[in-house]
């Protein structure tokens, strides 16, 4: 079959790698235009020598200049990280871009990311396993990246402390991609962000050793506010260029590349869920933009602040806006959070709860396979839970919404299923498509109603 395939089609995904140069390109651009470069450097030096616990944010901590530079340097070194392990390009590519680039605004940086890949690929030769296998789990486990900064710089930090950071990071950088496969099982893809619960769980165990080994970690809490006049027109524009893009830019008709995104709500989002693969690059790309303007709307809404901690949570639902969720599976989920913050003792302007807000989304599944009831369920109760669940780890899990949805859907997923016993999904532990790299949607078996 892939030899069928043209050699022009194959390319198409590539346009991943300059789209990705283009925006880290407009990210360092955008910043020396709001910030000095003496700043810039200042910052980026803070940035590093900072333990990251939550909440840090960037833009707070060593202004917007600095922290726009190091989230491009982070989408840089993702780049360059897939593009040496020559990871197959597809709808999980953009998702793992854009939480990379999202969390460089508030907790990771080009420094504490290193030992994590560095394990997985460690893991990787163990398992006599090309790097490919590993390197977006080793990506993606810098959601404990806080862990190393908190080490290597405890007390001025050390050789001592810088060697036993690097050591911690590349450890569980190892131990997660077996660990991360098993918890996709348990969660029966109801959670999109499957690596946030097995990171939970391993920082569950290694956290309370790093404390009882007299390394505590110490609570922040930068939060800018201020900026969402500037930021709000740049991120509203960035998604209306993926929206026009969409339309026009994919080789398809509009009236097609509409069709397309119509056919493409009708999924449940359940992981794995490739829109890239299943629907194309234009329907994708229509729902990245739509998808993230929801976001932005639901925070304007809400009378909250786009800062760096917020804006990662929008890129990350714009990123997997390719991978399972939509603005059909993401709204019931927020609506839970907005009836969560009207009925209990928190505001949904609490810098905690907007975070959550953002990424309560990971749910989405669940309002795609059960409904909209379901999906308003969940949202209520990861409202509540993921306000608790941070405090065993001491804040340096970056991914915390993702280890409690993780306990949401393994309540609700049994529970559900046994209720609405027509709507039980099939559990699916291979993605539906092989690896070649196509850009043209799967044709449908019928098309898609009004």
């Amino acid at each position: 079959m892939r030899d069928q395939i043209p050699h022009e089609q194959k390319l198409r995904y590539e346009k991943i790698y300059p789209a990705s140069l283009c925006f880290c390109a407009f990210w360092i651009l955008l910043a020396f235009l709001l910030d000095t470069p003496e700043n810039i450097w200042q910052g980026l030096k803070l940035i590093v020598l900072t333990p990251d616990t939550l909440i840090t944010d960037y833009i707070a901590l060593a202004g917007i200049g600095a922290a726009l530079v190091n989230s491009a340097l982070v989408t840089l070194a993702t780049l360059l990280v897939l593009w040496l392990a020559k990871d197959p390009l597809n709808g999980f590519t953009i998702a793992v871009l854009g939480l990379m680039s999202g969390f460089s605004l508030f907790g990771k940086d080009i420094f504490n990311i290193w030992p994590f890949i560095l394990g997985a690929y460690c893991y990787a030769r163990f398992r006599n396993e090309p790097f490919a296998t590993c390197s977006n789990v080793g990506l993606l486990a810098t959601c404990l990246s806080p862990i190393v900064s908190h080490i290597c710089f405890y007390n001025g930090g050390g050789p001592g402390y810088m060697l036993a950071g690097i050591l911690v990071g590349m450890f569980i950088g190892f131990v997660l991609p077996s660990l991360s496969a098993y918890t996709f099982k348990i969660q029966n893809g109801m959670n999109i962000y499957n690596m946030g619960f097995a990171c939970g769980l391993a920082a569950m165990m290694i956290v309370p050793v790093i404390i009882a080994m007299g390394i505590p970690p110490e609570s922040a809490l930068y939060w800018a506010t201020g900026y969402n006049h500037i930021l709000g027109p740049i991120l509203v524009g960035m998604c209306l260029v993926c929206i026009i893009a969409g339309f026009f830019f994919c080789n398809r008709p509009p009236w097609a590349a509409w069709a397309g995104y119509r056919y493409l709500l009708r999924s449940t989002g359940r992981a794995p869920n490739d829109f890239l693969r299943t629907y194309g690059a234009a329907p994708t790309l229509i729902n990245m933009g739509v998808t993230g303007l929801v976001s932005i709307a639901y925070v304007l809404l809400i009378g909250g602040d786009l800062n760096g901690p917020v804006i990662g949570g929008i890129f990350t639902i714009v990123g997997f806006s390719a991978y399972g969720k939509h603005w059909r599976n993401v709204v019931p989920i927020l609506l839970g959070m907005v009836l969560g913050g009207l009925t209990m003792q928190w505001n949904l302007t609490d810098p905690s709860s907007q975070i959550a807000g953002m990424f309560c989304t990971t749910l989405a599944p669940i309002a795609g396979c059960f409904g909209w009831p379901a999906g308003i369920l969940a949202g209520f109760l990861h409202s509540a839970l993921v306000l608790r669940t941070g405090a065993p780890v001491g804040g340096l899990n970056l991914y915390n919404n993702g280890f409690s949805a993780g306990l949401v859907a393994i309540v609700l997923y049994p529970t559900l299923t046994a209720i609405v016993r027509h709507r039980r999904p099939v559990l699916q532990d291979e993605d539906y498509f092989d690896t070649f790299e196509h850009d043209e949607p799967i044709t449908p078996t019928s098309s898609p109603k009004d």
